[in-house]
């Protein structure tokens, strides 16, 4: 395993292992997933992972329980990363759901406590002092923030007067804002980007066709898996092919890799299974070449899905028929 060049109090793993999947029935993987999740965490212990990302919001608290559970006496071992979901996080409210979260995953002090989304009314001034208070008493060592905005990340930094360590943002080979300005900012002050959805929750796999599409009602509700989308990254899933074929690897692993050759980039990937944890877990062993990193680059850019509101009526349509 790799970690990131920060200078942290626990090192922080090059892939970590999202959990939005533990407790979430939405995600289809079945009523015996809970018994796996424990397999899987403890196998991604054994690989080196030390950053284990979950979220009140998360079945409601349950992925904060398996985990936990999961973690066991390592809790204190490893980053142990949880988010408040920001329906009024004024100050006090914000202490008083780090506690829950604290308690739910059976931990003294939270490693990495994230705030969710942006409020759009809330400022992040009050939020902020809330996770300073925190941070004094020891229940949280950083504060992080996710879907932020470069100017509001540094904005929730001067409001906290410490630095705001991480923004976990949708990043994948097809979702490359964050290269614009996240990653770059990053880099320069040394903070971490985490991407979440880095597989764009399994396009970018190979596994899913125009004939083959997935089930789960999350990915039927993402547009990336309109039978029409489907077709137009057929190109990009073939480059993704051909570079995992030079390495003995899955596209899976070169989409991750194309994402951790970013030194101050860390991936969560979900996992169905321990085969799958260990899949991402040697992604980052993989160095990729400049020729293939530019040809996968490529491939993404010319890579025109369709979303946003010209999506709508095709989702529809596409739930209608099923």
């Amino acid at each position: 395993m790799r970690f990131v060049p920060l200078d942290t109090p626990k090192p922080i793993s090059k892939i970590g292992l999202g959990t939005w999947q533990f407790g979430s029935k939405e995600w289809g993987y079945g009523p015996d997933y809970e018994r796996r999740a424990a397999d899987i965490v403890r196998r991604a212990l054994d690989l080196g992972v030390t950053l284990f990302d979950t979220a009140e919001l998360y079945g409601f608290g349950r992925s904060e329980r398996i985990l936990g559970a999961a973690l066991g006496a390592d809790r204190e071992k490893v980053v142990v990363a949880s988010k408040i979901f920001p329906i009024l996080p004024v100050a006090p409210v914000v202490q008083q759901r780090a506690v829950a979260s604290a308690a739910r995953l059976g931990v003294q002090g939270i490693d990495l406590y994230q705030v969710h989304q942006p409020n759009p009314v809330v400022a992040d001034t009050t939020t902020m002092r809330g996770m300073r208070a925190l941070q004094d008493v020891g229940l949280v060592a950083e504060v992080g923030v996710s879907n932020y905005s470069l100017r509001r990340w540094r904005f929730a930094e001067a409001a906290l007067g410490r630095r705001v360590l991480s923004n976990q943002v949708r990043y994948s080979m097809i979702d490359q804002g964050p290269e614009e300005d996240l990653i770059p900012y990053a880099e320069q002050a040394g903070r971490i980007v985490i991407a979440y959805s880095p597989l764009a929750q399994g396009f970018l796999s190979g596994r899913y066709d125009a004939k083959h599409p997935p089930s789960g009602a999350v990915r039927r509700a993402n547009p990336y898996f309109l039978p029409e989308n489907l077709e137009r990254g057929t190109a990009l899933i073939a480059t993704l092919r051909e570079v995992a074929d030079a390495h003995d690897a899955t596209p899976s692993q070169i989409a991750l890799a194309y994402l951790l050759h970013h030194p101050n980039v860390v991936a969560i990937p979900g996992a169905s299974g321990v085969e799958q944890m260990e899949r991402n877990a040697a992604a980052a062993e993989i160095d990729l070449g400049a020729d293939e990193y530019a040809a996968l680059a490529t491939a993404a850019r010319q890579f025109r899905p369709v979303t946003g509101l010209a999506a709508v009526p095709r989702l529809i349509r596409a739930r209608v028929r099923k």
